[in-house]
């Protein structure tokens, strides 16, 4: 049975150490969490398949690393300071502040079994609430001395376009990408991690020639969904496109389209956004604006030292290309693929197993190893030996554990998403239960999934494990 609810997700996060809530001791920090051992390796490991399919396996793409704080010029002239806003609504009764196209989701400060709006309380008229992050810069206070934390990796891309060029000599069409921390100040927080106030994001600037845009931008819908599907685990069914309405469209789009996946409680609701951004944002940085015959409609730069253009050599021109924009939250990704995951199993016996069926290039453990006797120093130490020979390979997690039996070792480890446990032994040193010489070099290997055993020799495990991740 999948999740059927977001409050099983939580509950195992906490108790598995996959996620736990910001500054708990200090009574929390709403809009944080902090990723434990088990989702830290959950999050790099979609993080490092992202980048693989995007970076490596393409010959188009170049990736780069940008700095949280920049110019505040570039908010100004991206559109961020006028337009990265939502519509906040006070209640005058329970003095909560509220997005007012988001009230379905949030929960009246007096009634916590009712949604703004479903109780007495009365509101002010709706008015925007820019979510960036202001901090001061340098040590002297000034009105002028202000800087923005980043809301989006984007802008360092596009601030970068001509040096990325003109390090590379790239020709059109060719992407940056890049992952990172984003800040935004959300009015309401909620739906654990869904959305937060410091977020982790994966994002491509991706530019092509004017008039190959709405090809390119319907490919990488096609690619990315198809990513979703068959490296990160999720369902077809659980997923579907979401095509905005031209009159809600962002300040930079021309068409923007989003993967939307199935989360319990939540219902659908967006993992990646598909932006076709046209030549805005290249333009909107660019000085000399009225010389590069922009089409998007871009305010005036007077900061700006550089005209962010391509050569464009056969027509012998400088052209502003337009750009696709694929972005993803990774905490989003990770949301989706424990949600995806997660599965109870009744087992014959009456027992209800949980199982995390995590891909297994995504799960946070590739292989657990567990002695049977844990009060066999021989049998512990070859444990720890095999571990350690797993480990050393050094693109995969193992871990070894004696804190429990081997049933209770083997639930654990569903519980964590493993995809294989290996049973050191009497068979393994070739001794029975009152010792003996014998060595016979095997282990028993158990798969998650399927809970089936087999007999392996030791110098074979790691092929073996390899193969089926």
């Amino acid at each position: 049975m999948a999740a059927q609810s977001l409050e099983q997700i939580v509950s195992l996060c906490k108790r598995r150490g996959f996620i736990f809530p910001g500054s708990e001791i200090y009574g929390g920090f709403q809009g944080t969490y902090d990723y434990g051992p088990l989702g830290v390796e959950l999050k790099n490991n979609l993080r490092r398949l992202w980048w693989k399919h995007n970076v490596y396996e393409r010959d188009d793409m170049e990736g780069v690393e940008t700095a949280i704080l920049m110019s505040r010029w570039v908010w100004k002239y991206s559109g961020h300071e006028a337009e990265f806003s939502d519509p906040m609504v006070d209640c005058k009764t329970c003095k909560g502040r509220f997005r007012e196209d988001k009230m379905a989701d949030a929960v009246c400060l007096k009634h916590s079994k009712l949604h703004p709006g479903e109780c007495e309380g009365e509101f002010t008229e709706p008015r925007p609430f820019n979510m960036m992050f202001k901090t001061a810069v340098g040590p002297v206070p000034d009105p002028e001395s202000f800087a923005y934390l980043r809301p989006e990796t984007a802008q360092g891309m596009f601030v970068n376009f001509k040096n990325v060029l003109d390090s590379t000599n790239r020709k059109l069409p060719f992407g940056i990408a890049q992952q990172g921390k984003g800040f935004r100040n959300e009015i309401t927080p909620r739906n654990f991690i869904f959305r937060v106030r410091e977020l982790d994001m994966m994002e491509i600037e991706y530019f092509v020639m004017p008039g190959e845009d709405e090809t390119a931008h319907d490919e990488w819908i096609t690619d990315h969904l198809n990513w979703w599907i068959d490296e990160v685990g999720l369902s077809r069914d659980r997923l579907k496109l979401y095509e905005h309405p031209k009159e809600k469209l962002s300040h930079y789009s021309k068409r923007t389209v989003d993967i939307l996946y199935e989360f319990p409680t939540l219902g659908f609701d967006e993992l990646e956004g598909f932006a076709n951004r046209t030549d805005f944002d290249l333009g909107s940085h660019s000085r000399d604006q009225d010389k590069l015959g922009l089409t998007a409609k871009v305010m005036k730069n007077d900061h700006s030292t550089e005209r962010l253009t391509y050569f464009d050599q056969p027509n012998n021109r400088h052209i502003v290309p337009y750009v696709i924009e694929p972005a993803a939250g990774v905490d989003r990704g990770c949301l989706a693929a424990l949600c995806e995951a997660y599965d109870e199993e009744v087992l014959e016996n009456g027992e209800t197993r949980i199982v995390l069926r995590f891909k297994p290039a995504l799960a946070p453990i590739k292989v657990a190893v567990l002695p049977l006797a844990r009060n066999k120093p021989e049998i512990v130490a070859a444990a720890k030996a095999i571990k350690n020979m797993l480990q050393a390979s050094g693109d995969l997690r193992a871990v070894y554990d004696d804190s429990a039996s081997i049933g209770r070792l083997y639930r654990r480890q569903d519980e964590v998403g493993t995809p294989f446990c290996v049973t050191v032994d009497y068979d393994t040193l070739g001794q029975s239960r009152d010792g003996g010489t014998e060595l016979k070099d095997t282990v028993t290997i158990r798969d998650r999934d399927s809970m089936k055993q087999e007999r392996i020799p030791i110098s074979e495990l790691l092929a073996y494990v390899k193969a089926r991740i």
